[in-house]
C-alpha cells in the first residue's frame, strides 16, 4: 500500500498538471486512512472550488481549518472561495488572517487587494498590493492588480507603468493588455488602445471580449466608415456566433398574437448610466396588462435609478456570475418572447448569451451605437434619423424605427436648474465638451481651435474622468497650442459626482459635440441645463445620437453640414449673446415638452413596435 504521504505527492503532481479528477480521487483516499489529514482536506477543497463547487470547497476547506488553523495558505484558499461566492466582507477577513500568520506570504496579500477593489476600496488596495510586489517583485499578476487599483483612482500614468511591468514579466498576459488598453483610452490614445486589445486577442482569440474591444473602439476612429463597421462586425459572428448555431432550440412559445407577452431586458447599466435614464421612462410607463417585464441584471452595482427600474418590474433577476449556458436555461425557462440586448460589445455584455438564441425573437437597443454582428440578434431599434433607410445595408439585424427618438430621456429629478447665461457676467463666452477625451480626434481639435481663434476671448471648457490627469491634460493643451491657441484658454475638469457634473454647464454658454462619436447622453444633459449642442452628423450610428435627440427636440438650428458650417453656427451663436440668453432661458422647457421626455408616449410606440414583430413571429 501507497503511503499517505507518497499518495499526497502524487495527488499534488495530477493537481498541478490539471488532472483535477485524478488528484480528487488520490484525496479521497488519503481521507480514507487518515480523515484528519489537513493537507488532503484543503486540497480537495481548493479542487472542488476549481471546478464550480463552491458549497462542497467551503465544507473541506473549513473542515482542514478545525484540524490545524495555524495554516496562512487554508485561510487564504477559504477566502477564495468567499470571493467566487460573493461574499467579500469574509474574504477580505480570510485574506487578512492568512497574511497576518504569514506576513512574506504575496499571494494572501495579492487576493486580499483583489478583495478589497470588489469593495471599491482601491486606495487601501494600493499598499496591499505594493506589499506583494514588494515580497515579489517578479509578480506580475500583482504588477497588474496594482495597476488596476491605480486605474481606479485616475492616476492613469502609474497603471500604465504597472500594466507594462506586469507585460515585461509575462509577456503572454493577456488581460494586461487589455487593461494597459483601457488606460490607453482613457488617455485618448485610441490607436494605442486598440493596439493593446489585439495584442490581447492574439494571445487569447476565445475570449469575445477581446475582439468586442476593438470593435467599440472603430466607432471612434476618424473617416470610420459604415462598411468597414459592417465587415469588421460580422467577423465576430463568424468567429463566436456561428459555432454557437448547434445549441439553438426550437421556442414553444405559445403563438397567441394578442396574448401578454413576456419581454426581458438584459444589461450590465441598469443604475446611473445612459441605458439606466434611457430605460426607466419606458419601464414606468408600460401597460402591465400588455407587457410582463424582466430584468436580468449582469452588474453587483444598485442606486436610486436601480431601485426605480426595478419596482417597474414583474421579476428581477441578478445574473452576475451566472454561466452563459445557465443564464441561457433561465430565459428558456423565464419563457421570453422578446429578449432585448442593452450593452452591444461594452463592458459586462452577455452577447454570447444572445448569440445561443434564448427567446425567439432578439432586439438590440440603447446600449451600443450600432450593429452587433450577430445574426441571432434579429432586429435593432432605432429611428429615421439614427438609420435611415439607405444604411440598412450596414446593419445585420432588421431594422425597427420608432416613430420619434430611439429613445426616451428621464432627467434626474437631483438636476439643478438652469443658470442665467455666463457670458453675461464673464464678457466672454465659454465653450464646452463634456465627452470621453478618446472622441477628440485631431480634426475635432483643429476645427475647435478655428472657433476659439473666430471667437476672441472665448474658452473651451473640457471635462471628463480622467481629465485631471497631468499628462492627459498637459497632451491635450498642447494639440491646441498647435493650433495657436493659448493653453490657458483651455480648462480641464475631472471625475465629478453627477449632481455637480450638471451643475458644471451653469459654466458653459455652448456645448461642442465631437465627431464622428457625437455626444448621447452628453448631448441630452446640456440641452436639459439650457446649453445648445453644436453637432456634425456623420454616417454612422454613433456619428447621430445628436442629429436625433435635437431633432426631436426641434433644435434643427445647431445641426451643422459640414466641419465649415459647424465653426459658423459656433461663431453665430456666440456672436449674439442676448439671443443666446433666451435659447437658454428656453431650452429645458422646450426639452420637457418634447417626445424625448414623454415616457408615456414613448411606451405606447413601444408596445405597438414589439407586438407587430410578434405577430410576424407567431405568423411565421
Amino acid at each position: 500500500m501507497v503511503p499517505p504521504a507518497d499518495l499526497l505527492d502524487i495527488a499534488i503532481d495530477h493537481h498541478q498538471s490539471g488532472r483535477l479528477d485524478e488528484a480528487e480521487h488520490l484525496y479521497h483516499q488519503i481521507l480514507q486512512v487518515a480523515p484528519q489529514d489537513h493537507n488532503a482536506l484543503h486540497l480537495l477543497g481548493v479542487a472542488a472550488h476549481q471546478l464550480g463547487r463552491h458549497t462542497e470547497a467551503m465544507r473541506l476547506i473549513r473542515q482542514a481549518l478545525a484540524v490545524d488553523g495555524t495554516q496562512p495558505k487554508i485561510h487564504n484558499s477559504l477566502g477564495a472561495v468567499y470571493q467566487a461566492l460573493g461574499n467579500l466582507s469574509e474574504a477580505v477577513a480570510c485574506f487578512q488572517q492568512a497574511a497576518m500568520l504569514d506576513m512574506d506570504y504575496p499571494e494572501a496579500h495579492n487576493n486580499l487587494g483583489l478583495a478589497l477593489l470588489g469593495q471599491r476600496r482601491p486606495t487601501d488596495a494600493i499598499s496591499v498590493f505594493q506589499r506583494a510586489v514588494a515580497l515579489k517583485p517578479d509578480y506580475a499578476a500583482a504588477h497588474n492588480n496594482l495597476g488596476t487599483a491605480l486605474y481606479a483612482l485616475g492616476r492613469n500614468a502609474e497603471a500604465i507603468d504597472c500594466y507594462e511591468r506586469a507585460l515585461h514579466l509575462s509577456s503572454d498576459f493577456w488581460e494586461a493588455y487589455v487593461n494597459l488598453g483601457n488606460a490607453r483610452q482613457r488617455l485618448g490614445q485610441l490607436e494605442e488602445a486598440i493596439a493593446c486589445f489585439k495584442s490581447a486577442r492574439g494571445l487569447m482569440p476565445k475570449s469575445y471580449n477581446n475582439l468586442g474591444n476593438v470593435l467599440l473602439l472603430m466607432h471612434y476612429r476618424e473617416g470610420i466608415t459604415p462598411d468597414e463597421l459592417a465587415a469588421a462586425h460580422a467577423e465576430f459572428d463568424r468567429a463566436f456566433g456561428v459555432p454557437l448555431r448547434e445549441t439553438w432550440k426550437q421556442h414553444d412559445n405559445d403563438r397567441d398574437p394578442k396574448r401578454r407577452l413576456k419581454v426581458g431586458f438584459l444589461s450590465p447599466d441598469l443604475h446611473v448610466h445612459p441605458v439606466g435614464f434611457f430605460v426607466v421612462g419606458l419601464l414606468e410607463h408600460l401597460d402591465p396588462d400588455q407587457l410582463e417585464i424582466v430584468c436580468y441584471s449582469n452588474s453587483n452595482l444598485v442606486d436610486d435609478l436601480t431601485t426605480r427600474i426595478r419596482s417597474s418590474t414583474s421579476l428581477w433577476r441578478d445574473v452576475l456570475g451566472l454561466s452563459d449556458e445557465r443564464l441561457d436555461a433561465q430565459i428558456r425557462e423565464d419563457e421570453i418572447d422578446i429578449l432585448f440586448d442593452l450593452a452591444g460589445h461594452t463592458q459586462g455584455n452577455r452577447l454570447l448569451v444572445f448569440a445561443r438564441k434564448p427567446a425567439p425573437i432578439q432586439v438590440s437597443w440603447a446600449g451600443y451605437p450600432g450593429t452587433t454582428g450577430l445574426d441571432a440578434i434579429d432586429y435593432i431599434l432605432a429611428d429615421r434619423h439614427e438609420i435611415p433607410p439607405d444604411a440598412e445595408p450596414h446593419y445585420h439585424e432588421r431594422v425597427l424605427r420608432m416613430p420619434d427618438a430611439y429613445v426616451c430621456y428621464e432627467p434626474p429629478g437631483y438636476a439643478p436648474a438652469v443658470a442665467p447665461l455666463p457670458a453675461l457676467s464673464r464678457r466672454h463666452v465659454t465653450f464646452g465638451s463634456f465627452n470621453n477625451p478618446v472622441k477628440l480626434n485631431a480634426e475635432v481639435v483643429a476645427v475647435w481651435a478655428r472657433i476659439l481663434d473666430r471667437v476672441p476671448k472665448s474658452r473651451l471648457l473640457l471635462r471628463y474622468q480622467g481629465l485631471d490627469d497631468p499628462d492627459l491634460a498637459a497632451h491635450l493643451k498642447t494639440l491646441f497650442a498647435g493650433h495657436g491657441i493659448d493653453p490657458d484658454r483651455v480648462s480641464l475638469q475631472g471625475k465629478l459626482p453627477h449632481s455637480q457634473l450638471l451643475a458644471l454647464y451653469n459654466e458653459v454658454d455652448i456645448a461642442l459635440d465631437p465627431f464622428p462619436y457625437n455626444g448621447g447622453l452628453t448631448t441630452l444633459e446640456a440641452v436639459w441645463m439650457g446649453v445648445p449642442v453644436i453637432t456634425c452628423p456623420g454616417e454612422t450610428f454613433a456619428g447621430r445620437h445628436s442629429l436625433t435627440h435635437l431633432s426631436t427636440i426641434g433644435l434643427t438650428g445647431t445641426i451643422a453640414r459640414d466641419p465649415d458650417h459647424y465653426v459658423a453656427l459656433a461663431e453665430s451663436l456666440a456672436g449674439d449673446l442676448p439671443a443666446l440668453a433666451s435659447l437658454r432661458a428656453g431650452l429645458r422647457d422646450r426639452m420637457a415638452s418634447s417626445p424625448l421626455c414623454d415616457g408615456e408616449r414613448f411606451a405606447g410606440s413601444f408596445q405597438h413596435v414589439l407586438r407587430d414583430v410578434w405577430r410576424e413571429w407567431a405568423s411565421a
